[in-house]
C-alpha cells in the first residue's frame, strides 16, 4: 500500500480509503438502499472485508451518521476495535438533522458510542453547500469545532462538499481545516469544486479526500461497447476501475481516493491497483485516452445522477436512484428492453417515477442539482411508453 501526507497533519494515510457507505448487503441488495434501516447489512462479510483491508495496509475508514440507517458506524466500530490505534476513522455530523446548537454535541456523543471509541480522528461537516453552510454559521458551528478539538473528542476536522467552487473557496478560507472531501473523477473533472477547488485546497495545504472516484460504479459497471473499444486501444491493459482510480491518484494534490466496496473481489482489485498509485504516472497519451472516454460518455448520459441516494428516502416511496439508473441505462448501454421490463415489473407501484408527488424535497437534497420531479416524468414517459409499444 502507498501512503500520502494529509494536509498539514502528521498523518500518513493510505491512498485507498475504505468508504463504509456501500457495505455488502444480505441478498445482494443494491447500495442505494444503504439509508434504509430496514435493509440488512451482511455484517459478517463487512467485518471480514474491513479486517482484510486493515491487514493489507488500508488505514483510513470513512463513514457517516446516516449510512446504512445508522448501522455503518456500529459495524465499523466493532470491526475496528482490535485495530483502533493503527487506523484512522472519519465520520460526519449530519448537518441537515441538526436543528439547534445543542444537537452538535448530541450527535457527536452518539457517534462515539456507536463507534465504541473515545475519539474520532476526522470529524466532517456533512454535505456542505451554500444554504447549509450559512445555517451552520448561524448556529456557531465553528465554535463547536474549536471545542471538540480542544476537549479531545476529535483530532482533526474537515467537511464534505456539494456545490460550486466559489462557495468551496469561501469555506476553505473560513477555518483551519485539516481536510476537504470532494466529488472528483474523470467524468466530473470540472463539476462542483472540481479541479479548481482541488488545486485551491492544496495551495492552502488542506488535504483532499476524493469521493465517487468511480462515480458510484457508473464508470465500471456495464461498460458500453464504444467505451470498451476505446479502452482496448491502450497499450497498457487495465480494467475500467483501474483507469478511473489511476486517473484520480495521478493528481499529487489528492491524498485519498475513497471507494465504497461492497464485495471482497472489489476490495482485492482496488488494493492491487493502489500499489501503483503514484502521482504523475500516467503518460500524456494515456490521459488523452481518458479524455476520449469522458467525451464519449458525455454524449450518452441523459441524467447526471451518481446514485449517491441523498434524495432518499422519498416521502412518497419513489425509488429515485433506481428510476434514474434504469433511464440512463437505456441510453448508455443500449438495453431498452431489459430496463423497460425492470421498470414495469421489478419496481412496486409506489417506487415508480409515476408516483412522484412533485413535493420538491428530493431536489433540495440532490448534490447534483438535478430537477428530479421533471426528470421523473421523462423516465416514466420513456419506459412506460416503450413497454406499451412492446406489448402491442
Amino acid at each position: 500500500m502507498l501512503y500520502r501526507k494529509l494536509g498539514t497533519s502528521d498523518c500518513e494515510v493510505s491512498v485507498l480509503g475504505f468508504g463504509c457507505m456501500r457495505l455488502p448487503m444480505v441478498g445482494g441488495i443494491n447500495s442505494i438502499d444503504r439509508f434504509d434501516p430496514s435493509k440488512a447489512v451482511d455484517e459478517e462479510e463487512a467485518i471480514k472485508m474491513i479486517h482484510y483491508a486493515i491487514e493489507h495496509g488500508i488505514n483510513y475508514f470513512d463513514t457517516a451518521y446516516v449510512y446504512h440507517g445508522g448501522k455503518s458506524e456500529m459495524i465499523l466500530g466493532r470491526a475496528a476495535k482490535a485495530y483502533r490505534d493503527g487506523i484512522m476513522i472519519a465520520t460526519k455530523l449530519p448537518t441537515w438533522l441538526a436543528k439547534v446548537p445543542d444537537d452538535f454535541d448530541r450527535f457527536l456523543d452518539e457517534q462515539l458510542k456507536r463507534l465504541d471509541t473515545d475519539y474520532i480522528d476526522f470529524y466532517l461537516l456533512h454535505g456542505l453547500n451554500r444554504p447549509v453552510w450559512q445555517r451552520m454559521l448561524e448556529m456557531d458551528v465553528l465554535a463547536f469545532l474549536d471545542k471538540i478539538l480542544a476537549d479531545g473528542r476529535v483530532r482533526h476536522v474537515g467537511f464534505s462538499f456539494h456545490d460550486d467552487v466559489k462557495i468551496f473557496k469561501e469555506i476553505i478560507d473560513s477555518f483551519p481545516w485539516t481536510l476537504s472531501q470532494i466529488q472528483y473523477n474523470f467524468f466530473d473533472e470540472n463539476y462542483q469544486a472540481g479541479r479548481e477547488g482541488l488545486e485551491y485546497a492544496a495551495s492552502k495545504r488542506i488535504g483532499v479526500v476524493v469521493m465517487e472516484p468511480l462515480r458510484g460504479g457508473k464508470l465500471t459497471d456495464k461498460i458500453p461497447k464504444e467505451i470498451q473499444v476505446l479502452w482496448d486501444t491502450a497499450e497498457a491493459k487495465r480494467t475500467p476501475a483501474e483507469w478511473a482510480l489511476r486517473w484520480v491518484w495521478n493528481h499529487a494534490q489528492v491524498s485519498i481516493a475513497l471507494s465504497g466496496m461492497s464485495a471482497m473481489d472489489q476490495l482485492k482489485e482496488n488494493i492491487r491497483i493502489a500499489q501503483d498509485a503514484y502521482p504523475d504516472s500516467l503518460s500524456q497519451k494515456e490521459l488523452g485516452l481518458v479524455q476520449q472516454v469522458k467525451e464519449s460518455y458525455k454524449r450518452m448520459l441523459k441524467i447526471d445522477c451518481t446514485g449517491c441516494a441523498y434524495c432518499m428516502p422519498c416521502s412518497n416511496g419513489v425509488n429515485i436512484p433506481m428510476n434514474f439508473s434504469l433511464y440512463n441505462d437505456t441510453f448508455m448501454f443500449k438495453d431498452s428492453d431489459v430496463n423497460v421490463l425492470l421498470y414495469n415489473h421489478m419496481l412496486s407501484p409506489e417506487q415508480k417515477a409515476s408516483n412522484c408527488a412533485e413535493c420538491g424535497e428530493c431536489e433540495e437534497q440532490c448534490p447534483q442539482h438535478i430537477k428530479i420531479p421533471e426528470e421523473l416524468k421523462n423516465v416514466h414517459t420513456r419506459l412506460s411508453q416503450s413497454q406499451a409499444r412492446k406489448l402491442n
